[in-house]
């Protein structure tokens, strides 16, 4: 919660707050809370109207679905969809190595030239080796 809806919700706070205005300018804030809140009020009218359409719709349609004999699952199947949609988690393959370099314990290790670069590899180029002289052909 921000520190302004704090003060607004705390009577004690808004109170403070407000200590300083006139009631000229506290009548003002008065009148462009009521609108906010009429405004609101007229929002939240519109969609729970709409809400109430789209069940209507909704309640219309499976009394014809009902009345024609059909379910939603031949819909499904005419159309040669799965009936539940499950993400087909597909892994992209992992890139090929890019760099090779052999470390003090005779080891080959190899970097694809992102993420972190590894050690033995970060000496070389410390050491004024070329990054080329390690790419793989």
């Amino acid at each position: 919660m921000s520190d302004f809806t704090a003060i607004l919700t705390h009577a004690r706070r808004l109170k403070a707050s407000v200590k300083e205005l006139s009631l000229d300018e506290l009548r003002d804030v008065q009148a462009k809370l009521e609108k906010v809140i009429t405004d609101r009020e007229a929002e939240e009218a519109e969609l729970r109207r709409a809400e109430a359409e789209k069940s209507k719709k909704i309640a219309e349609i499976k009394q014809a679905m009902e009345a024609a004999g059909v379910d939603i699952a031949d819909f499904v199947e005419q159309e040669g969809v799965p009936a539940t949609k499950r993400k087909t988690g597909t892994k992209r393959a992992p890139k090929p190595p890019k760099y090779a370099i052999v470390d003090a314990n005779g080891e080959r290790v190899t970097w694809t030239g992102q993420g972190r670069m590894p050690n033995a590899l970060k000496d070389a180029l410390a050491k004024g080796h070329n990054l080329a002289t390690y790419l793989i052909k």
